[in-house]
């Protein structure tokens, strides 16, 4: 990163349901000017709007540029440490941000589930990232952050009690209270769509290394079938985010040089009950369609904020040695996990970047090894999430 820069953190896509809650979430706890943070997007105007709105200072600073402008990003992210993105879909609109901050060694973090997309700008633009010093991190709210960091931690307490990582984890969604926003479901259709026009593309969905290009794993868990699991002792069901999630902790071992083991394998499932109920409801979860269908929400909306409030989330981490000793560990949030709690992680994970990691190489890459402890440390004190060893 070269030269003065003007801001700390731009929000890009102030104005979307998402953004907004980023921007009201700095406004509300960094209001000491102890962070430069700005406002972006396509319209000075209505930013303007959000910044009243949210009860932010008259004098937040706004700045108007188009995803389709390319001077206008390259001013943009020029000026500012990071540039914290909250607009997609990203195989949509993302691309020439990534290239900008790539190229001019801004560091950047989005809110990005799409695999493809991931998998093309790693490609695409990862070496220019290294050599430009740009850290670039996706998947910095409900995915992946809890699931990524919740791996990690639980691999930093078995290395202390078994001196060496669990080669296999098991990731239990055990309460997940939240609503769809028209945003994520905007990006789910956009990610099956480009899938579908391009085989390339679809084998991405598919392979749990398809984010460590070059890496041959194990085989991996399949993870898509109900079945009764006896390190939680019930039945489990699909989880929909597990198709980015497992990805994303892959990558992670992945950059650590396999701190996990190249004999690492991971899933992701939804407790569903025990005995016969727990059966049925596991096989009711498999058969739903995640996205919303006809029903779902459109960009712009979302829960609201008592919703938001009343939502939460609980996951367990259960990681199995060769011996059949275990270690356990659970992360949970206090709000609803896709935008009361996500709008802080991708917050705490912009700040970590620019105030904890100075030594950190430019790159793309995940939150585990970007961030380590530092950005638990910092979820715990700021965002509401708890990360704690069980019996």
């Amino acid at each position: 990163m070269t030269g003065t820069r003007e801001f700390d953190i731009i929000v890009y896509g102030a104005t979307g349901f998402t953004g907004r809650l980023v921007a009201e979430y700095l406004s509300q706890n960094y209001a000491d000017g102890s962070v430069k943070w700005a406002m972006a997007g396509r319209s000075a105007e209505k930013l303007a709007s959000v910044r009243d709105l949210i009860g932010a200072p008259a004098d937040t600073p706004l700045v108007a540029a188009d995803a389709a402008d390319p001077a206008a990003l390259k001013k943009m992210v020029e000026n500012t440490k990071v540039v914290l993105t909250t607009v997609g879909p990203y195989g949509l609109y993302g691309e020439p941000l990534v290239a900008a901050c790539a190229a001019a060694g801004t560091d950047y973090v989005d809110l990005c589930g799409e695999v493809p997309f991931m998998r093309q700008m790693i490609d695409a633009h990862g070496e220019t990232a290294k050599k430009s010093g740009a850290r670039i991190v996706f998947s910095c709210g409900f995915d992946s952050v809890p699931f990524d960091m919740g791996v990690y931690f639980l691999q930093e307490q078995a290395k202390t009690k078994f001196g060496k990582p669990a080669p296999r984890v098991k990731g239990r969604v055990r309460a997940m209270n939240g609503t769809l926003s028209g945003g994520t479901a905007a990006s789910g259709k956009a990610t099956m769509e480009a899938a579908a026009a391009d085989p390339v593309l679809m084998g991405h969905l598919f392979n749990a290394y398809s984010l460590a290009p070059g890496y041959e794993g194990i085989d991996q868990p399949d993870g898509m079938k109900p079945y009764e699991d006896p390190a939680v002792g019930m039945w489990v069901a699909p989880f929909f985010m597990a198709v980015i999630n497992v990805k994303n902790v892959h990558r992670s071992n992945f950059l650590m040089n396999s701190a996990y083991g190249k004999d690492f394998q991971y899933d992701e499932m939804m407790l569903a009950g025990p005995g016969d109920a727990g059966k049925k409801t596991a096989e009711a979860i498999a058969s739903m369609d995640i996205t919303g269908g006809d029903d779902a929400p459109k960009p712009g909306e979302g829960p609201s904020k008592e919703e938001r409030e009343a939502g939460n989330y609980d996951v367990l981490f259960v990681g199995e040695m060769p011996d059949g000793k275990t270690i356990k560990a659970g992360v949970t949030g206090d709000k609803d996990p896709g935008y009361g709690s996500t709008s802080k992680i991708i917050s705490e994970c912009a700040l970590c970047l620019i105030q904890d990691v100075p030594d950190l190489a430019g790159g793309i890459m995940t939150t585990a090894p970007a961030f380590g402890m530092k950005l638990i440390d910092r979820l715990r004190a700021n965002a509401g999430l708890t990360f704690e060893v069980e019996a």
